[in-house]
This record gives C-alpha cells, structure tokens and sequence, in this order.
C-alpha cells in the first residue's frame, strides 16, 4: 500500500481543472508510448496482471506485467491511480484516480488503441473502483453526489467517448467496491459508511454515524435485492473491498474507523439470502491486523479469500469452506493480490515486491523492482 509520503490532499482544496489537464498531459504521454512501441508489440500480447504504481522518477502509470513478473509496459497517468477494472473479452481496462478521483483511463491492454480520458459529471467523484457488464457495453462506477452526501453508481457507455448515460443509487454512504456476481445479474456494492469531503481531498465525514453495508443490486433496473448492515457495536467497521465465488457468496474486507484497541475482526460474507457474518479466528486479530484490510481476491477454485493487512505486513487465508484462516503470508507493505489459478495468488507491495505464492508444491517466486511502489490493488488480465 502506497504510503502517506506521496503526498496528501487533505491540507489544500482539490482543484478539479488539475486533475483533467494533467490527465490530458499524461495521455499525450501515453500516446507518444504508444507510437514509439508501434501500438502493439508482441510482448504486450502476453500481460498477465495490471496495477496502478509509482515510477521511480515519482509520476504515476499504469503498469502491465508479464506471468513470470515482467513489467511489460507502461501507460502514464496524471496522478495516482487505485484499482483497474478489466474487460476480458475486448481486452480493454479502465484505471479509476484515487478517492476523490476526478479522471479515469481507458486503455487497450494489447496496445492496439490509444487511451482515452474521461471524468463523472462536476458534482461526483470516483470512488477509485467500477466493473464491466457481462457484455462490456456497459461501465459501472462507485461514485460520490457531492451535493446529498449519498452513494451512486454511474453507468457509462463503452461503445464510444465513454459517455455518462445514467446512475441509480448504491443504497448507502461511501461506496467503495463493486462487484458482478457470477449471474451476470445482480451487483454488490461495499457501502463504507461516510463520505468525504472532496474540498479537503480525502476528510472523512460523520464517521459516529456510519452505518456501512453490503448492498445486492438488480442491474437490469437499479433495484434493491438485499442490504446487509453490521451490528451497532462494530458500526465503525467500514465494509471495503468485496471478492465473490461462484455460489454467490460475498467475502468482504473491512477497515475499523474507531480506535486500534477496539478493532474487531475485519473479515466476513454475506449472500443474497444471508445476512454478514463476521469470521471469529481462534486468536482475535483485528488488532494484529492494525484494523486494517486494503484488498481481497477469491482463488480461481473459489476455495480460498486472501485478505491483505498491508499495515500490518501480513496477508491472510481464510478457507471459504469452513470460515478458518488457515494461512499467512508476511510481505512488508503488501496490499495487491491477484488470484493466478488453482489455490494460487500474485502479490504486489508498497515497495516493488511482487510475490508468485504456490500451492505449497514449491517456494514463491520474488521479484523487486527498484524505486517502483505498486498501489493498492492488483488485477488479473
């Protein structure tokens, strides 16, 4: 997870214009990239993973990397960027600015086509995360009304310039990640519990009177299947990031908002029909865990949720079968995991680590890239 020395926009007002010029400098930048790799180099045919990162000369890109940890190429971008949604049958993918983001970036993963910029409308900000539809014609993205405080998801349409066509409400506060289940029909939405003020950056509002949930959504027509909320003890415990299987359970990772002392554990499902369940591990470890879960990824065989605690330096297992952590994984600063098939996951850190971790048929592989900080979040292409 990318540290607080990269700068915070807490102390001075956002200026939205920056973030747009910036993301139009940085996609001239991108094209002339382009131009030089003549729009589709054979190697960038073989990108296994995407993450956002800090380059060593302090700007921000976009990075794709090879299977065996080759960074592949790089798509400039105009601040910092947090996760990457990625549309598989196109080969397309969308990278989100961090909360307030006020730009993203689509790109073609293969090369092939120029990345385009675009931003909400001047009254909303990304939330840094979105999904594609089953189809791809479809862009939809956790945003922020400024103006009511209330969580919505925007839709874009993908077939040209990424124009807005709509929005329906998220059905809470601060909604952070957003999820397909595997009908291709329902959407969840991990509804953090407050807001923030994008006229100090990233100040968090109301926080006594979080009520965070994790909201099951009708795509078709923006209605709502189910909300799921966490008992008023654990309030503060604001449901993040969201990881599915394919019985449409959903495993989520929470951040606790109170004081450290007082961190609960920070893992639990939910289904359509089921209402959260936080996991009670033999020794309590919201408090090891520094209160804080900063990415979730579900194995290809649906068996295992890796829940990273980059504060902490610890990635966990929990077993979706029987609700156990059953695993650990130490990687200082590490945040990014990425499922890699099987019962397998890639690791990204803070600190230009990628981490290969096998099924315990042999030692993880460990790559460094030297002055590189990857982000928070690491997608599979």
């Amino acid at each position: 997870m990318l540290k607080s020395y990269w700068g915070s926009t807490n102390s001075m007002a956002i200026d939205r214009r920056h973030f747009l010029i910036g993301s139009l400098v940085a996609l001239g930048a991108a094209r002339s990239a382009l131009a030089a790799e003549g729009l589709a180099g054979a190697a960038a045919t073989e990108a296994a993973y995407a993450s956002a990162a800090r380059r060593p000369d302090g700007t921000y890109a976009v990075l794709l990397i090879a299977a065996d940890g080759k960074i592949l190429r790089e798509i400039p971008l105009s601040a910092r960027g947090h996760d990457v949604a990625i549309e598989h049958a196109s080969r397309r993918a969308v990278v989100f600015g961090r909360r307030p983001g006020f730009f993203a970036l689509a790109f073609d993963l293969d090369g092939r086509r120029e990345p385009e910029v675009f931003a909400p409308p001047a009254d909303r900000h990304f939330y840094g995360h979105g999904f594609f539809s089953q189809d791809g014609r479809l862009l939809y993205t956790s945003e922020h009304n400024v103006e009511s405080g209330e969580g919505v998801i925007g839709i874009y349409d993908t077939s040209g310039g990424w124009r807005r066509i709509g929005e329906f409400p998220s059905y809470g506060v601060g909604p952070h990640e957003a999820i397909m289940l595997a009908d291709g029909k329902t959407m969840v939405v991990a509804n953090g519990g407050f807001g923030s003020d994008p006229a100090t950056g990233r100040e968090s509002i109301d926080l006594a009177g979080m009520e965070p949930n994790m909201a099951f959504v009708d795509l078709a027509t923006g209605s709502l299947k189910a909300s799921h909320g966490l008992p008023p003890e654990i309030n503060m415990l604001s449901v993040r990031h969201l990881a599915a299987n394919a019985k449409g359970e959903v495993w989520f990772g929470g951040q606790w908002q109170g004081g450290l002392e007082d961190s609960p554990e920070l893992i639990g499902r939910a289904s359509l029909d089921k209402s959260i369940s936080i996991i009670e591990p033999a020794d309590p470890m919201g408090v090891s865990l520094k209160g804080y879960i900063g990415s979730v990824a579900m194995s290809a065989d649906g068996r295992y949720l890796a829940a990273s605690a980059p504060r902490a330096g610890r990635i966990v297992y929990a077993d979706t079968e029987t609700g156990r952590i059953v695993h650990e994984v130490k990687i200082e600063d590490g945040c990014g995991i990425a499922e890699s098939g099987g019962s397998e996951f890639v690791m990204s850190s803070g600190h230009g680590v990628v981490r290969f971790e096998h099924d315990g048929a042999r030692a993880p592989d460990m790559l460094s890239f030297t002055g590189t900080e990857f982000d928070n979040h690491l997608r599979r292409v």
